[in-house]
């Protein structure tokens, strides 16, 4: 009978509620294969609010413990639901995948398979698949960054600390929870203040 150990991971807090993301759902898919397959599940360690682009595999005590236990012979086989829950850096998380390898474990994917690295090719495709994931990353970073602008520019609260000269108020906005929200506006009193100190700096110097 061959041991498993599981990682589920999500970048963010909030997408522990997103039913395609949550770890729940990997978790249930991960169950669901190692029985298909004649394993036994022993430990499952979860990540909640790590990025797998931004946190280096040498920074997140989940990756350090599997390799530890790999290293004490603890299990056989790791599996993820997809690959990029290991990591999404490009030139990292490949060797991430054949270290494990190398030191005798399985490791599959529930959508992917195993992957493997008897051939040459298969090195190749395992950089491949995170090259790929990695210019994902760069391009959800980069949507997240211009909406965030273009949300603040047209007024609505992202979170953090309000800047002087506004205030938060509730103008009848819902989010997808059905909860009100609140947005940006000129508090008339600090406002006054600060065009003091832009006639300040403007015209006085």
């Amino acid at each position: 009978m061959k041991r498993v150990y599981t990682l589920y991971r999500v970048s963010t807090s909030q997408q522990v509620d997103v039913v395609k993301d949550d770890i729940p759902m990997q978790r249930i898919a991960c169950r669901k294969f190692a029985e298909d397959m004649g394993w036994t599940i022993v430990v499952e360690k979860e990540e909640k609010g790590v990025s797998g682009f931004k946190v280096s595999a040498t920074k997140r005590d989940a990756i350090q413990e599997l390799k530890e236990a790999a290293l004490n012979g603890e299990f056989d086989i790791l599996l993820v639901f997809m690959f990029d829950r290991l990591g999404r850096i490009e030139n990292e998380t490949p060797f991430v995948l054949e270290w494990f390898a190398k030191h005798g474990i399985e490791v599959w994917s529930v959508n992917e398979g195993q992957q493997r690295f008897e051939q040459h090719v298969d090195k190749l495709m395992n950089y491949i698949r995170f090259w790929q994931a990695s210019g994902e990353s760069e391009k959800t970073s980069i949507r997240v960054k211009t909406r965030m602008h273009q949300m603040v520019s047209e007024g609505i609260y992202t979170g953090g600390p309000v800047s002087y000269g506004f205030m938060l108020v509730k103008k009848g906005r819902l989010n997808k929870k059905g909860q009100e929200m609140r947005d940006l506006a000129v508090n008339l009193e600090e406002q006054m203040i600060v065009d003091r100190m832009h006639d300040l700096v403007i015209e006085e110097g």
